[in-house]
């Protein structure tokens, strides 16, 4: 799958990059997880979004970067997406890659979904807490030291 990968401050996305990442999270999120809950946490005007668009210019993967303090005491990772027709492709791995790239080398601090954990771990990051409830599916922190 050839990609493209944007990464934009909120303040430069267009309308259209919001509905459509918007769109996404909820889609995924909301709808295919049943998880109503409010996304716009205040998070997302301090954050960096990063997506990956396929040839025709669909958001396929998408992710933000949340700086140290806004969320966490460490550099955050979240919304992780996969689009559901570009899952089992090994995306989200690259997608994460991707993500962490951008960061460098930093703590990175994540709330991970708990059934996750061996995906956040491939990647580096180690369970620092027992798991606890958000929005009805339980949940870990994990961290990723440089």
């Amino acid at each position: 799958m050839q990609l493209r990968w944007i990464d934009r401050s909120f303040g430069d996305l267009s309308a259209l990059d919001l509905y459509t990442i918007l769109a996404l999270r909820e889609q995924v999120f909301v709808v295919e997880q049943n998880c109503p809950y409010q996304d716009a946490d205040g998070v997302d005007p301090v954050s960096r979004h990063v997506w990956a668009e396929d040839a025709a210019g669909t958001i396929v993967a998408y992710l933000r970067i949340v700086p140290a303090g806004a969320k966490f005491a460490e550099v955050s990772i979240g919304r992780v997406i996969t689009a559901p027709r570009a899952r089992g492709t090994g995306l989200g791995k690259t997608l994460m890659k991707h993500g962490l790239a951008l960061v460098g080398t930093v703590p990175v601090r994540i709330g991970a979904q708990a059934h996750l954990e061996k995906f956040y771990g491939d990647l580096g990051f180690v369970r620092t807490s027992e798991p606890y409830d958000e929005d009805g599916i339980p949940h870990i922190e994990m961290l990723r030291a440089p």
